[in-house]
């Protein structure tokens, strides 16, 4: 038979189960708005009936319940969900990277706006055929070398406004190295702190969180995929042991974190001389930028520019400067050639408009006018110097310079081009890569925002719900609680109301 007090102690079993219940609520109302907590649930369990089947089991009826046991606490989450919520976030990352660049391009190149180098162009465009009309005049050659300067002023302001912003995005890339390498040490120490918990047959769950919130932090950056090693010792079989965590490769995966030997290979970047990368190093491994991973971190580094596999400076700002400095360097080349034609007021040959430049890479923060053209308004070789021609009224080669815009041909993708359709072009292409970069990024976000409601739904913290048990539990302990008064009645009848009649 079951001992005097068996009901005591399933009362009591049945109080310290709901109060671990009602316990673990508290935890999920305190942390409703915690982020990255996902709510927590007591799985309560049938404790082992009496008797246990045996040889010399006592002669009753049958087993006896032994009432309820609080076996553990255990998160509610989907890892399905995760890894849907971590694969759009590496869009969002990556896009959201590269929308930012282009949108600061944009507001720098300032097209199609009055203050853009495209209406700057007009301006000079329209002093050089005031000099064709009125060759002779001083003040309209004044206005053409004003009008000069102004062209030279704006693509240097370009360039130098758009290597300031890529020296902010190379800034920005290293921080986003910085920030993956610390995501990983601490990773690492959360890996150990569960590693020593495990072991103990608990589930730190609060340790899972941290964890988890650390992941979806890292896979903004890259593409990581997750491996889990189980504890040894006493785990628990719902125990989620360390993780190991690789970085997703073209070439292949590379171990960023060896959750059983506790190792971290760190990231970092090989840059040339003007900060653009050149490798990039994940503990002993090298890979190229181009074969890296989509992910905020490749985004950051397409936009501040990298060597490729041809050992070409490219990249969104890379290109762009590039792009400044081919207009500038073929616009000074072909100007200068068809003014070295021409004819001064005073009769000379072979005058240069601008200072002459050697190469093509800062060409763009390099144009200045001629000394002898800014001291002297007469050495703008506006006229043709033909046979028989009034160089005084002749204005035919300022007419030819200011055709200049159609003349000068600058080699691109699809062949020779105008210096106008070559910056239309280009203009074009920021406006087509800006509105492909907001709309995945918007697409990515919208897909992100998706995931993470059905995680929400399942993980976070519903007050509502966590109300309805906590009455629900309540009612039970107090259940369990007016047991133990009642055994405590019987108890009592039998040890003070029972064999008295002697007395």
């Amino acid at each position: 038979m079951s001992s005097t007090f068996h009901g005591l102690q399933v009362a009591k079993r049945g109080m310290d189960a709901q109060q671990a219940a009602l316990y673990t609520i508290g935890h999920n109302v305190s942390n409703a708005n915690t982020p990255g907590y996902t709510r927590q649930r007591v799985s309560l369990e049938t404790f082992p009936a009496y008797p246990a089947p045996g040889m010399n089991q006592t002669g009753t009826a049958g087993q006896i319940g032994m009432g309820v046991e609080a076996s553990t606490v255990e998160r509610i989450r989907d890892t399905f969900l995760d890894t849907q919520y971590r694969d759009e976030t590496i869009k969002v990352g990556y896009w959201d990277a590269r929308a930012g660049a282009l949108e600061k391009m944009e507001e720098i190149m300032n097209e199609p706006t009055e203050d853009g180098l495209s209406a700057v162009f007009n301006q000079f465009f329209e002093s050089i055929q005031d000099v064709a009309s009125h060759p002779s005049e001083a003040g309209a050659r004044s206005v053409m070398i004003e009008r000069a300067e102004a062209v030279g002023d704006t693509f240097s302001y370009l360039s130098t406004s758009l290597k300031t912003i890529q020296g902010d995005l190379q800034n920005e890339r290293d921080v986003a190295v910085t920030q993956v390498n610390s995501l990983l040490e601490q990773i690492n120490n959360v890996n150990q702190q569960i590693q020593n918990v495990e072991p103990n047959g608990y589930l730190p769950n609060d340790l899972y969180d941290e964890r988890d919130r650390l992941l979806d932090e890292i896979s903004k950056f890259m593409p990581v995929s997750l491996e889990y090693t189980k504890s040894s010792g006493n785990a628990s079989a719902t125990s989620e042991g360390v993780v190991t965590v690789q970085l997703q490769t073209s070439q292949g995966s590379i171990t960023l974190l060896d959750g059983k030997t506790h190792q971290v290979n760190a990231i970092s970047l090989t840059t040339n001389q003007d900060s653009y990368v050149t490798e990039i190093h994940i503990g002993d491994e090298i890979r190229n930028p181009e074969s890296f991973p989509q992910g905020k971190l490749k985004g950051l580094i397409e936009a501040s520019g990298y060597i490729d596999n041809s050992g070409n400076k490219t990249g969104v700002y890379a290109s762009m400067i590039d792009d400044l400095d081919e207009m500038a360097y073929e616009f000074v080349k072909w100007f200068n050639d068809k003014h070295q034609q021409g004819v001064t007021l005073d009769g000379d040959t072979g005058m240069s408009f601008f200072n002459e430049i050697s190469q093509k890479e800062g060409a763009a923060t390099g144009i200045v006018i001629a000394d002898k053209i800014k001291q002297n308004t007469n050495n703008i070789a506006a006229a043709s110097g033909a046979a028989g021609t009034d160089r005084q009224g002749d204005g035919q080669n300022a007419q030819l310079l200011s055709q200049f815009r159609q003349k000068v041909l600058i080699n691109s993708g699809n062949g020779a081009v105008s210096l106008d359709g070559f910056y239309q072009s280009v203009i074009g292409q920021i406006s087509v890569d800006a509105q492909q970069a907001n709309r995945l990024k918007s697409n990515s976000e919208t897909l992100q925002g998706a995931v993470e409601q059905r995680r929400q739904s399942t993980s976070a913290v519903s007050l509502d719900e966590e109300m309805t048990n906590m009455i629900q539990f309540q009612h039970a302990y107090n259940a369990s609680a007016r047991m133990v008064t009642m055994i405590d009645e019987m108890l009592d009848k039998i040890v003070n109301g029972l064999g008295t009649g002697g007395r």
